[in-house]
This record gives C-alpha cells, structure tokens and sequence, in this order.
C-alpha cells in the first residue's frame, strides 16, 4: 500500500514559479482560452441547417470529422515532435483561423465540409503539442513542480470563458449572421500572438537522430514511439487508465447530458442553464487540483476519482430533476479535479527526450477510438429505453477496470510523485522538481 499512500504531513508551503516560468503560463492561458474559444459551437447545427444542409449532411460531416482527427493525430504528433512543440502551434492557429473562415466565404456544404476537416487538422497539430511544450518547458524552466495547476487552471480559464461569451452568440448573429465565425477565426488568430510570444526551447530544431534497441531511429518517429510504448508498460497502462476518465466525460457532457436531463422531465429550455452550471463547477475545480491534497498518490486519485464519475453518473437514475442536475455538476466538478492530475501522471511515465508530442497522439486515438465504440454502444441503449441499464452497465465496467488496473500500476512501478501542495507567493529561490 505504500506505492499508493503517503503518510499525512503538514503541507509545505510553494513558491512562486520564476519569472519566466510565470510568463510561460500565462502565455499557454492565453493560448488555451483564444485557440479553443469557438463561439460557433452552440449554434453551428442550426447555423448549417439555415445554409440549407439536410440532417443527414450536418451528421455526416461530423461522422467524417471524428474519422479525419483520429487520421490526424499521429502525423501532427510527429511534426510537432521533428520540427518543435512550438511550431505545431502556430501552424495549428492559423489552420484553424482559415478553418474559420471558410463557412463566411462558402456556406454550402462543400465549405462546411472543408471547415470541419480544418478544424480536424487544426486541432490534432495543438492536441499533444501543447501538453507536451507547457511540460518540457517547465521543467526546463525548474518549475515542473507547477505543471499540474498551470494545465488546470487554462483548462478553467478556457471554461469560464465559454460560459460568459457563449449566451452572447444569438445576440450577435441578430446583427451578423456570420458573427459566430467572424470572431472565432478573431481568436484564433490572437492565439497565434501567444503562440509567437512563448519562448523557444533549446529542444525546438530539425530532427536527429537517436540509437534505440540496436537500431538508430528519427527523433519523433512512430517507430520511436512504438519501441518506448514496448519498453514502457506502465505508459500504455496510464493511458487505458486515462481512456476512462475520456470516455466517461466525453459520454456524459456529449452524449448523454440531455437524455438524462429529459429523462427526469427537464425541459429543453433549462437544458443551457444546467450546462452552464456544470461549466462553471468544472472550471472553479480544474483550477485547484490542490483540493486532493497529498493523502494519497496520483495515480491511486486517477482511478478513485474515474470510479466516482462512474458511479456518480450512474446515480442520476434517482428520480427527481433537482438530484439529476446536483450529480451532472458534481460530475463535472471530478472530471475538473482529475483530468490535469491524469495529465501530469502521463506526462510523467513518457521517458526524457522520447517523442511528448506523438505519444500523447496516441493516447488521443486511443481515447477518441474507444469513445466512439461507447457512443455507438450507447446509441443502442437510448435506442431500447434502456438509458438506466447503460449508466449502471458503464459504472460496473469502469470499477471492474480499475480494479484490474491497480495491482498493475503497482506491478510496474507507476509514477508517484505526489499531488503538488497549493502554491503560494513567498520570497526565495524557485522550487526545482526532482
């Protein structure tokens, strides 16, 4: 139990990150909020039915979207690992403002199908980019131990934002039309701003070459990152375990948020107020992982936490609309607290200098995979009325992994590094990670 414990002590108190460890983080919040700020997202299927796509047009892009991203992932990984994190990123912003700017000029189906497949693009350039340039420059910058509430708190920023610019979509589109759009490629383009301003790391250049198992083999190859999966057990075993944590908050934010909501007679005019909730309890929790405390190590609060979404989204069978709408925000208040936990321990299993970017690619099509049989799965289920033998049948599951999963992680040796404890101002040196 050792692996997964640690004596209670009194917290110590944290420094401040250094300055430019400081200017970093609030660079990637910039970044974060801007790049993933679509205020398209609350209206594009109506925005599409009004350009005169037919339902089956609207389903079918996003059918191809899902495919083209999962398409996506590795290459972008590997760029982002060959020609630098940093460039991924900019090349992912302005992708993603011409992504943007396609349904003002083309509002047809052709336009809407190329905007969908740009965003594919856009996205998978900074999905395991960015992670993986706000960790290695931490470190590099003798502030690893601040990762984790650096990834939390643009991950709130990024939510925050959407609930106060998200109402104002119907306003602004009753005086243009094509505003949702206009101001999302705006955004995007001021997060290449950011992007430009982050500091180079010394890591950034053209690809070398490294010896590996007998062989030598390209900086940020797939074949690298196949023989460090191969050696690396317990990083495949981390990543199943953060498939979890994906696939149940995917399903539920997703998928299943309005089902359950009608199911307990909730109205769909109430259905925006009770997201919003939920956002705003994600966002006030991903900015304080601290709340965990040092109790218990990362990878023990990864699988106690993916057990409680579980059994908590199988809790809003209860009856009542009020109890259903409490569980979805202490739903989404979990998935705030595990979610950058999860992403530090991952982080943390990926060997020194291994291809960051191409491995958390993969993570990507591996969650992304699984959550697209699990929508499928649940489809089924919706399908017969049988919405309460799913959110049961999916709790079970989720508990019976992570069952399996514990004396695994164990086995292997998972990551331990305890939860950092709450930073506060102090005079002093920076704190260094070991």
């Amino acid at each position: 139990m050792r692996r997964w414990f640690r004596p209670r002590t009194a917290l110590r108190r944290g420094s401040a990150p250094p300055p430019a460890a400081q200017r970093t983080i609030h660079l990637n919040n910039g970044f974060q909020l801007l790049f993933n700020l679509l205020w398209w997202m609350p209206v594009f299927y109506t925005y599409q039915r009004a350009a005169g796509l037919s339902d089956a047009e609207v389903f079918g892009i996003q059918s191809i979207y899902y495919v083209t991203f999962c398409l996506f992932e590795v290459p972008t990984g590997m760029i982002a690992d060959r020609l630098g994190a940093r460039a991924s990123l900019a090349a992912g912003a302005v992708v993603m403002t011409a992504a943007n700017l396609t349904p003002v000029i083309a509002p047809s189906y052709t336009g809407f199908l190329v905007h969908f497949l740009a965003v594919a693009a856009g996205r998978s350039l900074t999905s395991g980019a960015s992670s993986a340039y706000l960790y290695d420059t931490l470190q590099e910058q003798g502030a690893g131990v601040h990762y984790v509430k650096a990834e939390g708190t643009a991950r709130s920023l990024g939510l925050a934002a959407k609930v106060a610019c998200w109402p104002l979509v119907g306003p602004l589109m009753g005086y243009v039309h094509e505003a949702p759009y206009v101001l999302s490629a705006a955004s995007a383009a001021a997060s290449l701003g950011c992007v430009l301003a982050l500091p180079r790391r010394a890591a950034d250049g053209p690809p070398v070459r490294v010896r590996g198992g007998g062989r030598t083999v390209r900086r940020g190859g797939t074949l690298e990152a196949l023989r460090i999966l191969r050696g690396s057990p317990v990083l495949l075993l981390l990543m199943v375990q953060g498939v979890a944590v994906f696939t149940l908050a995917r399903l539920c934010q997703v998928n299943l948020f309005q089902p359950v909501l009608l199911h307990h007679g909730v109205g769909d005019g109430a259905h925006g107020a009770a997201l919003a909730a939920m956002t705003v309890v994600e966002a006030a929790t991903s900015a304080r992982p601290q709340l965990l405390g040092r109790r218990l190590f990362p990878a023990a609060w990864v699988s106690l936490l993916t057990v409680a979404l579980a059994l908590t989204l199988a809790a809003t069978t209860l009856r009542g609309p009020v109890t259903a709408v409490v569980l979805l925000c202490v739903f989404a208040g979990t998935t705030g607290l595990v979610y950058p936990v999860q992403r530090k321990l991952l982080n943390d299993a990926i060997p020194k200098g291994a291809p960051r970017a191409t491995l958390l690619s993969v993570e990507s099509i591996l969650d992304r995979g699984v959550c697209a049989l699990a929508a499928i799965a649940a489809g089924e289920y919706l399908a017969a009325d049988r919405l309460d033998a799913l959110l049961w049948h999916s709790a079970v599951a989720t508990c019976v992994l992570m069952a399996v999963l514990h004396p695994f992680l164990r086995r292997r040796g998972a990551p331990v590094a305890p939860v950092p404890p709450p930073v506060h101002a102090a005079s002093g040196p920076p704190a260094r990670s070991m």
